[in-house]
């Protein structure tokens, strides 16, 4: 007959050596994804996500210019709408591909609507004494919109998928 001290530690001898052999079978779980092109970091960035949502980001741009009376405000609400979208059909979290669609479209747009909207002569001199800064504006609040966006979308998944 054993005494209970003694069949506690044989107990947590058993959970010890589990547990040594679980982080064993994760770190070569982990080499083998590293050897096999899966490492760590190619969950970060996808480039058909950022494609997807480079084209979501644009359409919702041109989408939200075209309303009459909130045209320039629009373009945001356009942009938020488009990682909105990504972030309630996506399974994963896409902040990186999605700041970055919005901030590529945006400061595309305001570049284009500044050479466009301002006598031709005058646009181009505009552009090269402040377009780095009109396209960071641009950039920065279109990835700002993005994030927003793809925040709340991934936001109202979690609500819809969520056991009550």
């Amino acid at each position: 007959m054993q005494r209970s001290d003694q069949r506690e530690s044989e107990q947590s001898v058993d959970d010890l050596l589990s547990g040594v052999n679980r982080e064993s079978d994760e770190a070569t779980q982990a080499e083998r994804a590293a050897s096999s092109g899966g490492g760590r970091l190619s969950g970060l960035f996808s480039p058909r996500v950022f494609l997807a949502a480079l084209l979501l980001s644009i359409g919702g741009l041109l989408v939200g210019g075209a309303i009459p009376i909130v045209g320039f405000i629009g373009r945001f609400v356009g942009i938020a709408a488009a990682g909105f979208v990504l972030g309630l059909v996506g399974s994963k979290r896409r902040y990186t591909e999605v700041v970055l669609a919005g901030a590529i479209a945006a400061g595309l747009a305001f570049v284009l609507s500044t050479l466009f909207a301002v006598f031709a002569p005058f646009a181009v001199q505009l552009l090269a004494d402040y377009g780095v800064a009109i396209a960071g504006v641009g950039a920065a609040s279109g990835g700002l919109a993005g994030l927003v966006g793809h925040y709340f979308g991934r936001d109202l998944r979690a609500g819809l998928t969520e056991e009550l």
